[in-house]
């Protein structure tokens, strides 16, 4: 598995950690975690974001090493 999968991986799972948080501030009516799940799921959306990109260079490299090999 490729370290920007990875990324995209741990990206999704703080995007639900933070869903899940935002839930339970509204269902308990704590406007601090509901506000702190927000955050966290942005996080999340960005990390995924950031592995997404890093699995495109990756990828890039990846064809750029077989055109070379060829020399």
């Amino acid at each position: 598995m490729t370290d920007g999968k990875k990324q995209q991986i741990k990206g999704e799972a703080k995007e639900i950690k933070g869903k899940v948080q935002q839930a339970w501030g509204k269902v308990t009516g704590d406007r601090t975690t509901e506000a702190e799940g927000h955050v966290e799921e942005l996080k999340g959306k960005a990390r995924k974001k950031i592995g997404e990109k890093q699995e495109e260079i990756e990828d890039r490299d990846e064809h750029t090493d077989d055109d070379r090999s060829g020399w």
